[in-house]
C-alpha cells in the first residue's frame, strides 16, 4: 500500500509533440492529487482559472496515469453540489476546487450546504502568488483584500491558508482527518499558486489515521437504557437520516419489541416504507399517522435515533417528540444540544449501540418478556402504507390535465426501479415527494438536502452520484424555479454522457413561495415565472427533452430505455399549481412571533 501511494506522487516523463522531456519533480499540486488517489477519490469537481492552473496540470497528468481527474462544472456552486452527490453515492470524501477571488466566493453556498448536511468535502481554493499579496492583484483574496479564508471560517470544520510549501502536507493531512472526525463536514485549504507550483517531495504517509473510523459507545448510558426498556411496555422509534445502514438493526429491534416507527423527512431513505410497523414521516410534509402515534398517551418511551432534531425534522420542535419520554441516541454529540429535555442521551456508534440492545432484547424474550404496540386510532393495522388505496385516491389516480403532483409521485413510486437514486430539490418537490413518494428500498437511495435548503442542489448532486456509479438509474426531481437558477449544469451530464432523468415540475411559479404566502395570509408577490418550454430549452443544450401534459403520457414512458441511454433526458411535466402541497407546519413556524417561538426557532 505504501509503495502504491508513493508511486502516486512520482511522475513519468511528459512528452509533447514527440519531444521527450526529462522527468520532473512532483509539485505541491501533485502531492495533493497523490493523497486524493490514496484515499480512493476518482474525481475532482471544479471550474478552471489562472491561479488554480497548477492543480489542473497535476490532475491532467494524473488522468493520463489512470488517477483522479477533473470534471468541469459550469459554476463553482454546482461543483460543490456534485462533490456532495459523489460522497452520498460512494461514501468517499468529495473534492472540489476553484480559482481565487470570485471562484472561491462562488463556492460558498455549496460548501455551506455541505457543512449543514455534514458531508465530508475537501475544498481547495487558489490564491494569487505570495509576493503579490497586498498589492491589489487581479482577483486577490488574501487577508488584505477579499479575505476568502475568513469567509470559509464559518462553513468548514478546518480552514487555513497554506503560506509556505513546507506546510502543505501537514495541513492537507489535518484537513482530511478533520473532515471525518467528530462532526463530519467540509474542510478548506487556500493555497497560493506559487505554493501549488513549487517542487515538493512527500515526507510521510499516515495510512491508519488519515480517515479515522473510531467506534465508540457509552456503555453506562446503554445500561441505563436497558433498565428503561425493562420497565416499559410501549415504545415508539423515530429514525433520522444519521442512522445510515445501521437502520436494519433498528428495524430488527422494532420487530422484536413490537415497536412502531416513524422517520424524519430525510430518514425515510433508510426504511422500507411498506413495512407493517412503519407509520410514516413525522416533520415537514409528514403524515397524520406519524403524528397520531407520537401523541398516543400510552407511549412510555420515544427512541429518537440518528437525528439532529432540526426544525423540519421535528414539526418546528414540537413537544410531540421533544419531551421527557425522549431517549436521544446519536453518534454525534453536538446533536444533543437540541434535546436537553430528554430523559437519557446515549452516545456512540449507532450500529454498535443496537448490537448491544439486540443482545439484551433477545435474552429478555427468551425469558418470556413481551412488549406491546401502542393502540392506533384507525381500525387499519397500518394507516400509512399505500397512498394509492388509503390516501387521496382521487388525486393519486387522477387522469386530469395538468398533471396532479400527487399523480406524478404515485407514478414514480410504482414505475421507478428499486435501485433508482432519487435526488429531490428544495421547494414543492420536498413536499410532494416526502408525503406521496413511497419506496421499499432501504439503502439510502432517496436523497434530499433539507438542512440548508439550497435550491438547485439536486442537479449537481445527481451528476456527482451518476459519475460515481454510471450503471445506477438516477432521477432528479426539481421545480422550475430551481431549474432556472442552475439549468446550465445539465450540460455537464450531457458532456459526461450520464443517463440522468431530470423531472422538472413546471407550473410557471415558485410554488412553495406562492402557496406559503397564501397559507400564511401574506401578500402575493414575487412567485410568478414566465411560461418556459424546458424540453425545448434542454434540446437547445444537446439534451433530449419531452413535454408531459397529461398523466397518460407518464404511463407510456419507457424508463428503462431512458436509463440505458448515453446521455440525460429532461421531462417537462406540466403540473397543476392549484394543488396545495402538505406544508402547513412550515407556515405555522414562519408565522411564529419572536417572543412566542419555541426554543431554537
Amino acid at each position: 500500500m505504501l509503495q502504491a501511494v508513493n508511486n502516486a506522487f512520482s511522475l513519468p516523463s511528459i512528452k509533447t509533440d514527440s519531444q521527450s522531456q526529462p522527468s520532473i519533480e512532483p509539485t505541491g499540486a501533485d502531492v495533493i492529487v497523490g493523497y486524493l488517489q490514496y484515499v480512493g477519490i476518482e474525481v475532482v469537481f471544479g471550474v478552471p482559472g489562472g491561479a488554480i492552473e497548477p492543480l489542473l496540470n497535476a490532475l491532467a497528468r494524473s488522468e493520463r496515469q489512470g488517477g483522479p481527474r477533473l470534471v468541469v462544472a459550469r459554476h463553482e456552486c454546482g461543483a460543490a453540489f456534485m462533490a456532495d452527490g459523489y460522497y452520498r453515492e460512494t461514501g468517499k470524501m468529495g473534492a472540489v476546487c476553484s480559482t481565487t477571488g470570485p471562484g472561491a466566493t462562488n463556492l460558498l453556498t455549496g460548501v455551506a450546504s455541505a457543512f449543514v448536511e455534514e458531508i465530508p468535502m475537501l475544498v481547495i481554493t487558489a490564491q494569487t502568488p505570495l509576493p503579490k499579496f497586498g498589492k491589489g492583484a487581479l482577483q486577490e483574496s488574501s487577508c488584505t483584500a477579499i479575505d476568502t479564508v475568513g469567509m470559509f471560517r464559518y462553513v468548514t470544520r478546518f480552514n487555513t491558508l497554506v503560506s509556505h510549501q513546507e506546510q502543505l502536507e501537514n495541513k492537507l493531512i489535518s484537513a482530511i482527518m478533520s473532515a471525518h472526525q467528530g462532526t463530519r463536514g467540509p474542510v478548506h485549504l487556500s493555497i497560493p499558486s506559487d505554493v501549488l507550483r513549487a517542487p515538493m517531495n512527500t515526507q510521510r504517509i499516515h495510512n491508519d489515521l488519515l480517515i479515522p473510523n473510531f467506534s465508540v459507545v457509552d456503555d453506562l448510558a446503554i445500561g441505563r437504557l436497558c433498565e428503561k426498556l425493562a420497565r416499559v411496555d410501549r415504545m415508539v422509534m423515530y429514525i433520522g437520516s444519521g442512522v445510515g445502514r445501521a437502520a436494519r438493526k433498528l428495524v430488527e429491534f422494532a420487530e422484536l419489541t413490537n415497536t412502531p416507527f416513524v422517520t424524519s423527512p430525510t430518514g425515510k431513505s433508510w426504511v422500507d416504507e411498506t413495512h407493517p410497523l412503519y407509520r410514516g414521516v413525522y416533520g415537514f410534509a409528514g403524515h397524520d399517522s406519524a403524528q397520531q402515534l407520537l401523541q398516543q398517551p400510552h407511549v412510555e418511551l420515544v427512541l429518537a435515533v440518528g437525528t439532529a432534531l432540526e426544525e423540519l425534522e421535528t414539526s418546528g420542535w414540537s413537544a410531540d417528540l421533544l419531551n421527557h419520554k425522549l431517549v436521544h441516541i446519536e453518534a454525534c454529540a453536538d446533536h444533543f444540544i437540541r434535546s436537553p429535555m430528554a430523559c437519557l442521551h446515549v452516545f456512540g456508534n449507532i450500529e454498535l449501540v443496537f448490537d448491544r440492545l439486540l443482545v439484551q432484547v433477545k435474552t429478555a424474550r427468551q425469558w418470556g418478556r413481551q412488549w406491546q404496540s401502542p393502540p392506533m386510532r384507525s381500525s387499519k393495522k397500518n394507516i400509512y402504507n399505500s397512498y394509492v388505496t388509503l390516501k387521496e385516491p382521487e388525486k393519486c389516480l387522477s387522469n386530469e390535465a395538468p398533471v396532479k403532483p400527487q399523480r406524478l409521485m404515485a407514478y414514480l413510486s410504482k414505475a421507478l426501479p428499486d435501485n433508482a437514486r432519487l435526488f429531490v430539490d428544495a421547494g414543492n418537490g420536498w413536499s410532494w415527494a416526502t408525503h406521496y413518494l413511497t419506496r421499499s428500498n432501504s439503502e439510502g437511495l432517496y436523497r434530499v438536502a433539507m438542512g440548508y435548503g439550497s435550491m438547485t442542489w439536486s442537479i449537481g448532486a445527481a451528476i456527482g452520484s451518476a459519475l460515481a456509479n454510471r450503471g445506477a438509474p438516477t432521477v432528479c426531481i426539481l421545480g422550475d424555479g430551481s431549474y432556472l437558477m442552475s439549468a446550465q449544469e445539465i450540460t455537464v451530464a450531457a458532456q459526461q454522457k450520464l443517463p440522468i432523468v431530470f423531472v422538472v415540475l413546471n407550473d410557471a411559479a415558485m410554488g412553495m413561495v406562492m402557496h406559503g404566502q397564501m397559507l400564511g395570509q401574506q401578500e402575493s408577490i414575487g412567485w410568478q415565472l414566465n411560461d418556459v418550454n424546458y424540453a425545448a430549452m434542454a434540446r437547445a443544450m444537446g439534451v433530449d427533452g419531452m413535454v408531459i401534459e397529461r398523466p397518460q403520457q407518464l404511463d407510456l414512458l419507457d424508463l428503462d430505455a431512458l436509463f440505458a441511454k448515453s446521455g440525460p433526458t429532461l421531462l417537462d411535466v406540466r403540473i397543476d399549481r392549484d394543488e396545495v402541497p402538505p406544508m402547513g407546519d412550515r407556515i405555522k413556524g414562519l408565522a411564529q412571533q419572536a417572543g412566542s417561538a419555541t426554543p431554537g426557532g
